[in-house]
């Protein structure tokens, strides 16, 4: 029986959603199925496995009771306005009752919706791979993410520069409400953004439902778990790439994943989009971003808020006044558990500061310099630690001020590798195992590396390659949306 039978977001204005099937593909097989996930949600694994569930997952069998949706949502691309995008290319199945609560199901690269504006709607094998990886690793870094559920190939040809073989994702998440979407419900009337903001309020803030002020505390809400997802995103090297409001999920998640990275060398003003010419999605520029598109969420709120356009807006900014501390307040700390300085915020804040302008001039890989730090401290020499710098003189200072500075203020070595990942889906390495599975066949280096990734934090001896920041001709200096 499909475990999949509800479907939420019916409940929301028509306006916000259209029903649509997905198109049917020739010769759908799966490629991938997310057993420790299914795990996780505590579902027996036989459906999912069955000829009905990929009939279900693949889009060529439609439940006419719980008919599939799309998704309709406005939202900033790059600053600029759009007043209607859409889910172009994925449909809602639904929701999976899981031991943690429900979960969205929807498929990613399922073909054409109302709001495809002339796409295909379909998705490259290649690129499927890449968000099931990417996805897949940011869980096992415990960073709040979508996930992964499945990869089916479709038996189809997708064409964009060239042929690909086509795919579709299965990905679950605990809300695909976005920015966007509240932006949607805006152009559509007050009566639309307060359906929304209960809908919001019901299923993923239930602490605030009851509130005085649900909307003022959705707000507030929305933007602690937004402040802490950019700090962890942040303290991994991590870097969305398209930060556009449609691609801000309003529960926390981190959602579509483009052309998304982790970086290699630090470098604060790191882009990896090859359409982010401007440099807006940078790395350092994350959590302005994150404010500036909540202040476009809170836009929308202020008829909720008062009555009053001054009192709402006053509200509002008292709301947002609490994003940036929220975000330092963790980004420190989470600098100091991988310095292993996690007193004296005072002192430690700056020399983190210095630390990360220090990696910046020497062009250090950030995972293994803070991960060489953890083993010095676990008992190896200096000398790995000291390699790491292009001038002695700056590297045996900054040791010393950092020994000074753990005298009496000692983090671990335990509490460092919490903090301190060995692996991360390194760049170089993504490619090279979406180039063996799309046009070899061969999943075995995608496999391996995910499974490495399901515990980045310890490093087998036989993934140490794993670990290797990339060889100049191994660069990957530019990343591309997958659409």
């Amino acid at each position: 029986m499909n475990p999949i039978n509800t479907n939420h977001y019916r409940q929301l204005p028509e306006a916000m959603f259209s029903i649509g099937n997905p198109e049917p593909v020739s010769a759908p097989a799966l490629q991938l199925l997310n057993n420790l996930l299914l795990d996780e949600y505590a579902q027996d694994h036989q459906w999912f496995k069955s000829n009905a569930g990929l009939a279900v997952l693949s889009g060529n069998s439609v439940n006419a009771a719980n008919p599939p949706i799309a998704m309709a949502y406005a939202g900033h691309q790059f600053g600029h306005k759009v007043p209607l995008l859409g889910d172009g290319r994925a449909h809602m199945l639904g929701q999976l009752q899981t031991n943690a609560g429900a979960v969205d199901v929807q498929l990613k690269g399922s073909g054409r919706t109302l709001y495809s504006r002339g796409g295909d709607g379909r998705a490259t094998l290649s690129s499927v791979l890449r968000e099931h990886l990417i996805s897949e690793a940011m869980a096992g870094l415990n960073i709040p993410t979508t996930r992964s559920l499945g990869v089916i190939t479709t038996g189809d040809t997708v064409y964009r520069e060239t042929p690909e073989p086509g795919a579709i994702l299965v990905r679950t998440a605990r809300s695909h409400i976005r920015v966007g979407s509240f932006q949607h419900a805006a152009n559509l009337g007050s009566d639309a953004v307060k359906a929304l903001a209960d809908h919001l309020l019901e299923h993923n803030y239930p602490e605030a439902s009851d509130s005085a002020s649900p909307y003022a505390d959705l707000l507030l809400s929305a933007g602690n778990r937004q402040a802490s997802l950019i700090s962890q995103w942040m303290l991994c090297g991590f870097i969305h790439g398209v930060m556009n409001t449609d691609n801000m999920s309003l529960v926390g998640e981190t959602i579509d994943f483009g052309p998304c990275a982790f970086m290699d060398q630090f470098n604060a003003d790191k882009v990896f989009s090859s359409i982010d010419r401007q440099g807006r999605y940078a790395w350092a520029k994350q959590p302005a971003i994150a404010l500036w598109n909540l202040s476009r969420f809170a836009e929308t709120l202020l008829p909720l808020l008062d009555d009053d356009s001054d009192t709402a807006i006053g509200i509002a900014e008292q709301q947002l006044e609490n994003f940036m501390p929220a975000f330092q307040t963790e980004f420190y700390l989470g600098l100091r558990q991988k310095l292993g300085l996690v007193n004296k915020p005072d002192a430690a804040n700056p020399f983190a500061d210095r630390t990360l302008n220090v990696l910046g001039q020497h062009s250090i890989d950030m995972t293994v310099f803070f991960d060489t730090l953890t083993r010095h401290v676990s008992g190896e020499s200096e000398k790995s630690l000291l390699d790491l710098f292009n001038n002695k003189a700056d590297a045996t200072q900054w040791l010393s001020d950092w020994r000074a500075l753990r005298n009496n203020n000692p983090g671990t070595a335990d509490t460092m590798r919490e903090a301190n990942p060995a692996l991360i889906a390194r760049n170089h390495r993504v490619e090279a195992a979406l180039l063996a599975a799309t046009n070899s066949n061969d999943l075995k280096p995608l496999l391996r590396l995910g499974e490495a990734l399901r515990n980045p934090y310890q490093c087998s001896p036989e993934n140490r390659d794993l670990q290797q920041p990339p060889l100049p001709e191994e660069v990957v200096s530019a990343t591309f949306c997958g659409t």
